[in-house]
């Protein structure tokens, strides 16, 4: 059983160095190329030297890779569930106490609330005329 559990966490090891080895932007076509025939035509070295050589960078490709897919991941969950719009009462209510503080004129109000009513306009445009 030991000499089964060894083995299966050697195949382990091998296979993680493997896919390290394709993951790497650093090196180049040929160093991958001679990477992967030294870890496969003599496992036992080429591991050993690869964990020697690279072993330390592979911790920080593995963590970078979980930081890029954990920030995809937020990304595409904001992207999905959105901010609610908020309704045209609430957009035309915050245009006129900017109006009355003086933060837009006359016409911005008007082209804004126009906007505002009309809902011709995409969301982002429109909420750059009310920033101001």
């Amino acid at each position: 059983m030991l000499v089964l559990a060894l083995w299966i966490l050697w195949f382990f090891l091998l296979f993680r160095i493997i896919f390290d080895i394709f993951r790497d932007d650093e090196l180049g076509g040929w160093a991958k190329a001679g990477w992967l025939a030294f870890v496969i035509l003599l496992p036992f070295l080429g591991v050993f030297v690869y964990l020697i050589a690279r072993g330390k960078s592979m911790g920080y490709r593995e963590l970078a890779q979980a930081r890029g897919q954990q920030k995809e991941f937020d990304t595409y969950v904001r992207e999905t569930a959105g901010a609610p719009r908020p309704s045209s009462t609430e957009e035309l209510a915050k245009l006129s106490d900017m109006r009355a503080r003086g933060d837009i004129t006359d016409e911005e109000f008007r082209r804004a609330k126009a906007l505002v009513l009309t809902d011709d306009a995409p969301e982002d445009q429109a909420r750059g005329h009310l920033a101001g």
